[in-house]
């Protein structure tokens, strides 16, 4: 089972988790990504993230497909918010669930990883002297 998200809204952390319990399920891994007040030495202050919408939730569910594929996993969960976002809020859940722990971390690396570097979503880091475009990847 599959549920992908891209809202305006915050993200619900404890109803993303409650998604993916399941009674046969012994492991859920759960990525939460959050604003930090810093890159690279420098102070943020928000941070902006556009998408590409229906390219950016195909490929999401494209990934989460993959994800079901290599790994035996029964539920597989990527929420990604857009819009404007302060310190500490959070702009990325991604919870796995499977009968056994090694599955559902590796399917969770493995699906924020490839979030990073596939899916259009992109930030703009708003810092006190100015502020950069940059891909929602390392």
């Amino acid at each position: 089972m599959i549920d992908i998200q891209i809202s305006d809204k915050p993200l619900d952390i404890s109803s993303c988790i409650d998604w993916v319990m399941s009674p046969d399920c012994g492991g859920i891994d759960v990525f939460i990504g959050t604003v930090r007040n810093a890159t690279k030495g420098k102070e943020v202050i928000r941070l902006e993230f556009e998408t590409y919408r229906q390219m950016a939730l195909n490929e999401m569910q494209k990934i989460a497909e993959q994800a079901l594929e290599k790994w035996p996993v029964q539920k597989i969960l990527i929420h990604h918010r857009t819009g404007v976002l302060q310190v500490g809020e959070v702009p990325v859940v991604i919870a796995v669930a499977a009968a056994h722990r090694a599955a559902a971390f590796d399917a969770c690396r493995y699906t924020i990883d490839t979030l990073k570097e596939t899916v259009p979503i992109w930030k703009r880091e708003v810092f006190e002297d100015g502020e950069v475009w940059v891909a929602a990847h390392p």
